[in-house]
């Protein structure tokens, strides 16, 4: 009997990774990454890094505030279907806001307001303050008027047109 020998197949190659060659990362970018991860790590809305003649300012976004309208119930001065009479249209006559900001009746909060309710005021009078970016704006009475009620309290904001006082001209 004869022997014969029989070639094994060869076994399967296995198919090599293709590897891409990997991508340097900058010390620049490394470093970068090391502020954002302590920024977050730390819970900071702004971060400043000045080194090496490198000057970075890492900030978060901060969510957009939305305002969202409440419904309180009936308030006094609403129609009899319920919608909110302006304030302008329940006083005959009224001083408006020239600006936005926050409105002030008198110079400091422990002085006297500038003017009071059934006063009577004068063409160029201070009826007010209203600050705005940290400036405070005098409000001159642009003709003579009785102020028969005070329509904001004081310290709070207002918006440009906002009724301030309700008067009567004299």
């Amino acid at each position: 009997m004869k022997k014969t020998a029989t070639k094994k197949a060869a076994p399967a190659k296995k198919a090599k990774a293709v590897h891409k060659p990997a991508v340097k990362e900058s010390p620049i970018l490394k470093e970068v990454k090391q502020l954002y991860g302590f920024m977050q790590d730390n819970n900071l809305d702004t971060i400043e890094y000045d080194q090496k003649g490198l000057y970075l300012r890492l900030v978060k976004a901060k969510p957009a505030m939305v305002p969202v309208p409440v419904n309180v119930g009936a308030v006094a001065g609403q129609t009899a279907a319920g919608a909110p009479v302006p304030v302008q249209e329940q006083y005959k006559e009224v001083i408006k806001s020239s600006l936005m900001g926050i409105f002030f009746r008198g110079s400091t909060p422990s002085a006297p307001p500038f003017v009071k309710e059934g006063a009577r005021v004068e063409k160029g009078d201070v009826i007010c303050l209203i600050e705005a970016m940290k400036v405070f704006n005098e409000m001159r009475a642009e003709f003579p008027c009785i102020i028969k009620k005070v329509l904001v309290d004081n310290g709070k904001p207002v918006k440009q047109g906002d009724a301030l006082f309700a008067i009567e001209r004299v």
